[in-house]
């Protein structure tokens, strides 16, 4: 979307009732045509059926002129105030010209609005009408008219005569092209020119500077370590951490598309392992703001401006930064010259995107004075959208809890995304080859790669994030088709191929050179990666490493004959591919992984057993445990593991984070004393069953070796064996298949349910075989996240309840549903899908839930059904109230965040007898229902939080029927206001998303 087609200021609002005007209408009994139209013959100011003169054309451009200028801010007037009126009578001589088009409705709209724009600046020139206007005149004319094509072509498509199944593609992104200028805007306010060519300037630094990724192994030096983030990126899936937020399927994860998590959410706190993908989907979220041009479902970006804030970076200086030295802090080069207040009037405008990456980054120390630093700037600028990265248990479930943000975590890349991964780094690595013979052999690497990943448990289980599944990647070329096994095994193997085997088979070093060997450079890299570890650091001052490096020289020989220690580190920063420089005197790792294994390597080697057992319970030092553990001897094991189990009885605070960690460092112990590793799982056996989603998600982190320890369903509450479902379904291996399928009869629905919609992470046809065929289908939303899970379903049915996850095509509803047996459909996640339209044959269709499907418009499509119970979520095009009232047969409304829009003055369903509510804010106004509904017999609102408002019962004395109001957790002002109608107070629960409330 070009930004300078919204210079005129003009929104559908203004724009489209004007054009219309300009066209005849339409008789009755219009209807679809199988020719295009000429559109001379649609124009109001020729022909027999004129209704507009050609004064009033002028008028009407005039019009349009006087409401562009209107609403310029101080500074921004278009044009000089002198010319408004040349302006609009050359706007009206090129309207005009539509009448002497040679071209049909379906030709115009294949054109696009600048080419017809175009079009008719030709026509009129060629008619001898010239253009004497000001450099800005002209502007504000091009603009103007390119507005107006916009709108003209969106009326074509509009129209009931269009041709049918005519150019629906473009039709749609018309429509979206309007909707994305009249939300920007709303949101972007007057500016002055100075601000606005600041923020033009902003967007395309921003855009250049993360733009691009470095895809680990395919080339680390620097003209080739680069390439398009379009390209490169993956989305991976984030899940709910909201133990309240249960989805419609009975299970407590919420999924949904990373880069999706911002949807419907202005603050979320998103965890996830090293390596994950949380600092990519940051620069994936500023780009894409800087463009102005994010996909479907992601139009809350539209008219942000986004600052990136590593803590990495910001955490080291004296003070976090406020927003005047938001780009200081990161040492942007465009700090001086941003305007004077400039970021203070984005943010307090609310169009600000703050993106806040790694509070696990920085010491624990610091956390408590970033949080002060966070809650002051949201109490300051509220209205804004707000990402927050870390590792998974660096801050505490409740952390920003009491900020209202949202948390998730990113989930282990399952099979078809660890398959779209090697795709994309083969494809990525193919532009580095250089001859047919080595395209050849990739494709064949490429290939036997999939099929490894595929076969080989625990080479898929090693895969499960974006780093080292390039990692792997990476190995599997540079070794022609060998990995070797384990996660240490592969660590080795990368710090081999980056420090040594790649600059030796490029050929990088000259007969004579000196060359630094494997060995001494990981001797000083541990030493740089030890210290950043010991003083909770992310990166340091480059003198401080010279130091570093030159305290260990005496001890590396071996590097002497390369210089002195600055040359030393300028050496490794150039060749070893694990050093960078992100900013001007300061060094840090590519990655934190390879920090924290080279650090353990140092911890072990210095034997600091007391230091890593006191810090186990530090995330920064997890994985460093971890790694030191993998490094160990096996009686060096012995001490580690048996140290941490002391300290982990002695401590009940840390008791059950020590124990799961001993529990996975038995992952890297191959050899260990039989008596120790009895010992851990024994101890791990207080943490079996979990006894929660959150326990389940925990335990889940230690991987497949949970699966032998977790009990069979037999004695186990409904609770925990829900529980124990989704810490084998988290895990995500085949292994766990046959330990679920002793769950496929359990009576507890929520377990049923969270079987029924994990099989996305197992090889697909064993799962349906083994346990989803298996399931009684008594009240059981069936999960289909593709057509090809549709289609088994639908093949071995019937299924009466049906919930579709992602983006399915109203082509693939309209074929794939079977109407016969379905009932109870949702529609989850799915920004594909614009027209209802495709449920029209679903006669037996009772229950409709739409969530999270921002482009679902005409309700009117669904008049034909029986409908009975209809749930929605707020969607961003139209009013959830439009057309509601041609569902004649509808009985029960659930609408999700009402409190954003309400239905207009007049509006009625009187046959509506049930109603349910879920504010999304505190407040819970309910003045609107008993003039919309007035045959209502139960009301149910339900809160999405504890710390609702109180809510006034009063305006619901004027609905005669009523009999019950139920409140979940809210409270009424007076429970008494509403005599002989049952009020029922509920607490908070585990709430269902988007489940038809009962009763």
């Amino acid at each position: 979307m070009d930004p300078a087609v919204i210079g005129a200021r003009l929104a559908s609002s203004a724009v489209a009732p004007l054009i219309k005007k300009l066209f005849v209408r339409e008789g009755p009994g219009a209807g679809v045509v199988d020719q295009p139209v000429r559109i001379s013959s649609l124009v109001s100011f020729r022909g027999e059926k004129s209704t507009l003169e050609l004064n009033d054309l002028h008028k009407l451009a005039a019009e349009l002129v006087a409401r562009a200028t209107q609403h310029a801010g101080p500074g921004e007037r278009p044009c000089p105030a002198d010319e408004d009126e040349l302006v609009a009578l050359h706007l009206a001589t090129t309207l005009r010209a539509l009448g002497d088009l040679d071209m049909d409705d379906v030709q115009a709209v294949g054109l696009g609005h600048r080419a017809l724009a175009n079009r008719l600046i030709d026509t009129a020139l060629a008619q001898g009408n010239k253009l004497f206007l000001s450099q800005a005149g002209t502007i504000f004319y091009r603009r103007l008219l390119d507005t107006a094509c916009l709108h003209i072509l969106h009326f074509f498509t509009q129209r009931s005569t269009f041709v049918a199944r005519t150019l629906v593609e473009q039709s749609g992104q018309l429509t979206e092209l309007i909707s994305k200028i009249d939300i920007l805007i709303e949101r972007l306010p007057s500016q002055s020119a100075q601000d606005a060519a600041f923020e033009r300037r902003y967007a395309d630094y921003t855009v250049k500077k993360y733009g691009t990724l470095t895809i680990v192994g395919i080339d680390l030096s620097h003209s080739e370590a680069t390439w398009p983030l379009d390209a490169a990126y993956l989305s991976l899936e984030a899940v709910s951490q909201d133990e309240h937020a249960l989805g419609l399927d009975g299970s407590p994860l919420t999924a949904l598309p990373a880069d999706r998590a911002l949807s419907g959410h202005e603050r979320v706190l998103l965890r996830g392992v090293a390596g994950s993908g949380k600092t990519t989907l940051v620069q994936w979220l500023a780009v894409s703001a800087a463009r102005q041009e994010p996909p479907r479902g992601l139009e809350q970006l539209i008219g942000r401006v986004p600052f990136v804030l590593p803590l990495r970076t910001i955490a080291r200086q004296d003070a976090l930064p406020s927003p005047a030295r938001f780009l200081a802090s990161v040492h942007s080069p465009l700090d001086a010259a941003q305007p004077a207040g400039w970021a203070d009037r984005v943010l307090t405008a609310g169009r600000g995107l703050l993106l806040i990456d790694g509070i696990d980054e920085i010491p624990e120390r610091d956390r408590e004075r970033t949080r002060g630093w966070l809650a002051d700037l949201l109490l300051a600028y509220p209205g804004n959208l707000w990402l927050v990265t870390s590792r998974p248990s660096a801050v505490a479930d409740d952390w920003l809890a009491a900020q209202d943000f949202s948390e998730f975590a990113l989930s282990p890349m399952r099979r078809d995304e660890m398959a779209a991964f090697i795709d994309r780094w083969h494809d990525a690595a193919r532009q580095t080859c250089r001859t047919d013979d080595e395209r050849a052999a990739l494709a064949t690497y490429q290939s036997a790669l999939h099929t490894a990943v595929r076969t080989k448990q625990d080479l898929s289980l090693l895969a499960t994030n974006p780093l080292m599944c390039g990692l792997i990647c990476a190995l599997h070329r540079a070794r022609r088709g060998y990995l070797p096994p384990g996660r240490k095994a592969l660590y080795d193997a990368a710090l081999s191929m980056l420090l040594t085997r790649r600059d030796t088979e490029r050929h990088v070093y000259a007969p004579g050179d000196i060359q630094l060997d494997e060995e001494p450079q990981i001797q000083l890299l541990q030493r740089l990666a030890y210290y950043l570890i010991r003083n909770g650091e992310a990166e340091l001052d480059r003198d401080r490493a010279e130091r570093i490096i030159a305290e260990a020289l005496p001890s590396v020989p071996a590097a002497q004959p390369l210089g002195d220690a600055p040359r030393i580190l300028r050496h490794l920063l150039l060749r070893s591919g694990l050093l960078r420089e992100p900013s001007v005197g300061t060094v840090e790792f590519v990655h934190r992984t390879f920090q924290d294994y080279l650090g353990a390597k140092a911890a072990v080697e210095a034997w600091d057993v007391g230091l890593l057992v006191s810090h186990a319970d530090d995330t920064q030092w997890e994985d460093v445990f971890r790694m030191s553990v993998a490094h160990a001897r096996p009686r060096e094991r012995v001490d580690l593991l048996t140290k941490l189990l002391e300290r982990g009885r002695s401590h009940p605070a840390v008791r059950a984070r020590l124990h799961l960690l001993a529990m996975a460092c038995l992952e890297h112990a191959a050899d260990l004393d039989p008596q120790v590793r009895d010992q851990v799982k024994r101890h791990a056996d207080d943490l079996i069953p979990p006894r929660g989603s959150s326990a389940a998600r925990d335990l889940a982190n230690v991987g497949p070796l949970v699966l032998p320890l977790l009990p069979g369903p037999e004695g186990l509450s409904d609770t925990e064996a829900e529980a124990c479902v989704i810490t084998a379904s988290v895990v995500g291996t085949d292994a766990a298949i046959p330990y679920l399928r002793q769950f496929r009869t359990h009576p507890s629905l929520p377990v049923r349910a969270q079987l029924a919609s994990g099989w996305q992470r197992f090889d697909t046809e064993r799962y349906f075989t083994e346990v989803i065929s298996q399931l009684a289908p008594g009240g059981l939303y069936f999960v289909a996240e593709s057509v090809e899970h549709l289609r088994m379903l639908q093949d071995t049915g019937p299924r009466p309840m049906l919930l579709l996850r992602g983006d399915f095509t109203a082509a693939e509803l309209r074929t794939t549903l079977a109407p016969r047996h379905l009932t109870h459909l949702r529609l989850d996640d799915n920004v594909a899908l614009s027209d209802l339209g495709c449920l029209r044959h679903l006669t037996g269709l009772r229950v409709l839930t739409v969530t999270r499907c921002p482009h679902v418009e005409d309700l009117g499509a669904l008049a034909d059904l029986s409908l009975t119970t209809l749930d929605l979520a707020s969607r961003q095009n139209c009013s959830i109230f439009d057309n509601l009232e041609r569902l004649t047969t509808l009985d029960h409304l659930r609408i999700n965040a009402v409190d954003r829009q309400v239905p207009p003055p007049g509006y009625l369903l009187p046959r509506l007898t049930r109603l349910t509510l879920i504010p999304h804010r505190r407040d819970v106004p309910l003045e609107w229902v008993a003039e919309c509904f007035p045959g209502l017999r139960h009301l149910r609102v339900e809160a999405q939080k504890p710390d609702a408002r109180p809510v006034d019962l009063a305006p619901l004395r004027a609905l005669g029927h009523l009999e019950t109001v139920t409140l979940r957790a809210v409270h009424a002002v007076r429970d008494d206001v509403l005599p002989g109608v049952m009020v029922q107070p509920l607490p908070l629960p585990r709430r269902r998303v988007g489940v038809p409330a009962e009763g």
